[in-house]
């Protein structure tokens, strides 16, 4: 099927590794052109490489730098004015009992999560509705419609997400530009392995699983965690052509985490 998005450009923010970089593979096998971000130029640099030998004739760049932060904002800005796709992968989790959550780690969720997506849509929306055409994706969670007791500052922020993504698409009314957000459930991807030490008590990562879907996620229908392969599907189809009819929509591809049929 073609999508419609060859020659678009799109930035995925957070696309060195995980659900970021399935993103950015599977845009760039579309025939997009693809920015990838991270915090160091080591991790872009070697993603850019991956990349390209997943997609030999992928047209890919990278840029180096915390999208969170305002200055860096700039400076890709500066390097990049404008984008067709912007995917707002970036974000942080860790499971910390509330009590333990500290004001300062409340304010970093934050910044990190809903922030960096404020600054680049912010950035980068006017000239999408210039032009009559863009897409703008958030990569929320299931956890932003069922908080998880272990990371509640965590749900907050994609809860956050979600209304953010349905407040700048009714500014698109009228417009071919669409934003909206995707519902990951818990995936394997990279800091997956963290969480899962962390929770564990030192069982091994399929014991854990079975596990995990018993006790913490109980209502997957799934029973094991999704790909970043199998999220990244749903949002290169949001980022495409294919999708125009879709906007200010929340998209689950949580395995049947969350119980409901709206």
């Amino acid at each position: 099927m073609d999508l419609k998005i060859k020659d678009k450009l799109a930035l995925v923010t957070g696309s060195t590794k995980g659900i970021g970089h399935a993103i950015a593979v599977g845009l760039a096998r579309e025939g997009a052109h693809v920015i990838v971000n991270g915090r160091s130029q080591q991790s872009v640099d070697q993603a850019v490489t991956t990349l390209r030998a997943q997609v030999p004739d992928a047209t890919v760049q990278g840029f180096a730098g915390d999208v969170s932060d305002p200055a860096q904002v700039a400076r890709l800005v500066e390097q990049f004015p404008s984008v067709d796709i912007l995917v707002n992968n970036m974000g942080i989790f860790d499971p910390k009992p509330f009590e333990e959550i500290s004001n300062e780690e409340w304010l970093r969720f934050f910044n990190v999560n809903v922030m960096s997506g404020v600054q680049l849509s912010r950035a980068y929306l006017p000239g999408m509705k210039q032009k009559n055409w863009g897409r703008v994706v958030f990569i929320s969670s299931e956890s932003g419609i069922q908080i998880p007791t272990e990371m509640i500052h965590y749900g907050l922020t994609k809860t956050a997400q979600l209304a953010l993504s349905r407040g700048l698409a009714e500014t698109c009314a009228g417009t071919a530009v669409t934003v909206n957000s995707v519902l990951p459930g818990p995936t394997s991807s990279d800091g997956v392995e963290e969480f899962v030490e962390k929770l564990s008590g030192g069982a091994s990562f399929e014991s854990f699983e079975k596990q995990f879907f018993v006790e913490a996620r109980p209502s997957s229908i799934l029973k094991r965690f999704t790909t970043p392969e199998e999220i990244a599907n749903m949002v290169v189809y949001v980022c495409s052509e294919l999708s125009s009819a879709t906007n200010g929509a929340a998209l689950r591809a949580d395995g049947g985490v969350v119980r409901a049929v709206f």
